[in-house]
């Protein structure tokens, strides 16, 4: 299982806002629920799952812009591939949490 960061940039839009496009790509991301899982961040988009299908949502969502009219599509991806474990977008949050528990014992034992 890979773990895909993913920003899709729609260039000449007539505004700066492009929060119809990304409601539009969360919009295919459901269509791949089952398949993927996924996270919507203020900066990006982060993806789960293997990693042949993640290669498919990415150019189905980069093709959304597109299908309004945009002429230029700039797409970042940063994947975490890992084949030594297993590896999730949940696990990768609790090994932090864990070492932020095991430095600040005291905190956590006030809670």
């Amino acid at each position: 299982m890979a773990i895909v960061d993913v920003t899709i940039i729609p260039i000449g839009t007539e505004t700066p806002s492009v929060s119809q496009y990304v409601a539009k790509i969360q919009e295919v991301l459901q269509s791949y629920e089952g398949k993927i899982n996924y996270q919507l961040t203020p900066m990006s988009t982060l993806i789960e799952g293997e990693l042949p299908i993640l290669f498919e949502v990415i150019q189905a969502i980069h093709e959304v812009p597109f299908t309004y009219g945009i002429k230029r599509v700039a797409t970042n991806i940063r994947i975490d591939d890992r084949r030594d474990k297993q590896s999730t977008m949940a696990g990768k949050l609790e090994a932090v949490q864990s070492k932020l528990t095991e430095a600040n014992p005291q905190q956590n034992s006030a809670e």
